[in-house]
């Protein structure tokens, strides 16, 4: 493991410790924690951990009694606007007028609609403002729905803003990933959610072929396998990330090497599938830092792909589909 990767292990540990201090009465699970000492590493800023509180607690006490930002969700709401915003307490009432915007739209309240407003606020829009994105992302989420029925929900809002600020038609995209989703289940992958969203963050990239990502996946699934890793539905996202970044020969061995460093370290020792995820994204973290690797657009794609892993992450932290009932 190389000496940025180390750094970048022992940056996030340290970051994790401070939290874990302050907030261990506050959250049911620790990965949440974990998910919010990510952000700031991915994103590079310095954590600090007054600022990060006091941001926290100024979303708890401007929010309605049933709101799901009273929960545990108001931390990686408060790590988002922290890193995104130079006042993210001021920042605080526009994202709630993205949320109520994407409510009027159509989408459910709820802690996904909230995850799906940080990726509203952050779009290049127009000087139209937020409404004709809303408009799109609900006609995207209609199109997902239409294709699968079943297996789309309000957990598939945050992706549906993603989707809906790339410039293919959403006919068309709905059948680049279609392409993905048929292509991989041939191949051997379970059908479900998770070959949903993989087919969705594949679809994000157009520099590449569809069938040479697809063989890519393949090939990760079965290195991952031979160096002993069991290969769950849930690590889909990951490897497609990692089908983006590059060939499965030069970086699997890197990632289990910092995946078992991970485990190694006594706070995360009992969340072995979180650290294989971070391993991931602490090595994909690597790549992009070092422009001479990758190209400019595959590298803004990534970056819009980390987004909506994180949002997917923190959304099944919140309390997932129980929670997203809920009204505000």
């Amino acid at each position: 493991m190389g000496h940025d990767l180390e750094r970048t292990v022992n940056d996030y540990t340290k970051t994790f410790v401070q939290l874990k201090k302050k907030l261990r009465w506050h959250v049911s699970d620790e990965r949440t924690l974990m998910m919010v000492s990510t952000l700031y590493l991915m994103k590079g800023k310095e954590f600090d951990i007054e600022n990060f509180l006091d941001v926290s607690e100024y979303i708890k006490k401007s929010v309605g009694m049933f709101s799901s930002l009273k929960s545990s969700q108001r931390f990686s709401t408060a790590a988002m606007l922290d890193l995104k915003y130079e006042d993210p307490k001021e920042k605080f009432h526009e994202y709630l007028k993205a949320y109520e915007e994407l409510v009027a739209g159509g989408f459910h309240r709820g802690n996904f609609t909230y995850i799906a407003a940080l990726g509203v606020m952050t779009a290049d829009l127009s000087s139209a403002g937020y409404e004709p994105l809303v408009k799109r992302a609900m006609e995207v989420y209609k199109g997902m729905k239409k294709e699968h029925v079943f297996l789309t929900g309000q957990s598939d809002y945050p992706l549906a803003v993603l989707l809906a600020q790339q410039e293919q038609n959403v006919e068309e995209m709905m059948v680049v990933i279609d392409n993905y989703y048929r292509g991989l289940n041939k191949e051997g992958f379970r059908k479900g959610n998770d070959l949903q969203f993989l087919s969705h963050i594949l679809s994000l990239q157009t520099e590449m072929g569809t069938d040479l990502l697809i063989h890519r996946c393949c090939d990760y699934i079965d290195s991952f396998r031979k160096a002993g890793r069991r290969m769950k539905p849930m690590y889909y996202p990951v490897i497609g990330l990692l089908a983006i970044v590059g060939e499965a020969s030069h970086n699997v061995e890197r990632v289990m090497s910092l995946y078992e460093r991970l485990n190694k370290e006594k706070p995360f020792r009992w969340h072995k599938d979180m650290n294989f995820l971070m391993a991931v994204n602490f090595l994909v973290k690597d790549k992009v830092e070092d422009g001479s690797l990758l190209s400019a657009g595959i590298q803004t794609t990534i970056e819009a792909i980390i987004q909506a892993q994180q949002a997917a992450m923190i959304a099944a932290m919140s309390g997932g589909a129980a929670a997203s009932s809920s009204s505000n």
